[in-house]
């Protein structure tokens, strides 16, 4: 085909769009409105990136009719709390991902929807989730990596969305780190056992957004697709390879938690059974002088040595001597 005759000058995008541009030999030649944008995806060496945050049904549906976009697609792009997959539609690829970050403490997640045709490639952005500004502005001063397509540029999305989970994994090490400092030194408090449940449940549920990038990523390295070219697969079996990665840190301080809970209760178990330790010890050397004066209390008139002179000092002697006793093996013991 030809190129387009004439370019269009500054274009003030509509409210749901971050970015419009058209891209020649991996160099950005402007922005463009949504509207016409097919046209110059239709041209040999032009390459249209559209991102979208939490578009309008109406946004939604006039990027459907530019780009020929499948209902379904649309309808998941429109509604999020989609798990991560990648569906074939006729030419297009369709490719959902889900974001992280960490928020006031707790693992925030966003979803990120991707249509990827013949020279175009579409974002859909919905929660929370990094802008991908700095995803164009890295990769458009290497030109020559750019060039390479809109199967580059997916990749370049979803390496920068595993990349993103690194931060929220630092973040957490870091306070899983603190939280076994404290538990060699004292039980966990219920505040603290709280939020260590807090940490594994939003561990557990980033596991669940990072772990089917595996097998989109495995999908997108397989002849089957063929908008993806041969050349791409290395580099999409290394963000295969990043998913793994922190699908093992998950793992290992999800393991780690579980560890600190388990040390918590064992040594505060231990705290007990010193405690019981003490109060049996105590109570045994107690009963002693206890069972004495209460035998001696009674009111009998036959009982061993009761008209002795030396009765009296000799029962003390017996209590000081047993209760001596016994507080010198409970301290060995390491009771007391």
């Amino acid at each position: 085909m030809e190129q387009p005759r004439r370019f269009p000058g500054k274009v003030q995008n509509e409210p749901g769009v971050i970015a419009s541009g058209v891209y020649l030999g991996g160099r950005r030649v402007g922005d463009i409105p949504v509207d016409g944008a097919a046209t110059w995806a239709g041209h040999d060496g032009y390459v249209v990136w559209i991102g979208l945050l939490e578009p309008s049904s109406q946004l939604l549906r006039k990027v459907q009719q530019e780009f020929g976009l499948h209902t379904l697609a649309i309808e998941d792009a429109e509604h999020a709390h989609q798990r991560p997959k990648l569906e074939l539609y006729g030419d297009a690829l369709f490719v959902v991902a889900r974001t992280a970050q960490l928020i006031d403490g707790r693992i925030s997640f966003g979803e990120t929807h991707i249509f990827l045709g013949q020279g175009y490639i579409v974002t859909v952005r919905h929660g929370a989730s990094t802008s991908y500004t700095a995803v164009r502005k890295h990769w458009e001063s290497c030109p020559t990596s750019l060039a390479k397509g809109e199967d580059f540029i997916l990749y370049a999305i979803l390496d920068f969305i595993v990349d993103n989970y690194i931060p929220v994994l630092d973040a957490i090490e870091e306070e899983v780190e603190a939280i076994e400092d404290r538990v060699l030194e004292n039980p966990l408090t219920r505040s603290e056992i709280e939020r260590l449940y807090m940490l594994r449940r939003d561990l557990l549920r980033l596991r669940n957004a990072a772990g089917p990038l595996v097998e989109v990523c495995v999908r997108l390295t397989t002849n089957e697709l063929p908008q993806i070219r041969p050349q791409m697969h290395p580099m999409f079996r290394d963000v295969t390879d990043h998913v793994r990665r922190v699908e093992e840190r998950i793992d290992s301080l999800r393991e780690v938690l579980a560890f600190a809970f388990e040390a918590s209760l064992l040594i505060g178990q231990g705290h007990e059974t010193a405690i019981s330790k003490k109060l049996a010890s105590w109570a045994a050397i107690l009963a002693v002088p206890t069972a004495l004066a209460g035998i001696y209390g009674m009111n009998f008139e036959n009982m061993p040595e009761l008209g002795w002179r030396f009765g009296y000092p000799a029962v003390l002697a017996v209590m000081v001597t047993v209760c001596s006793v016994l507080y010198w093996r409970f301290r060995k013991n390491g009771w007391l």
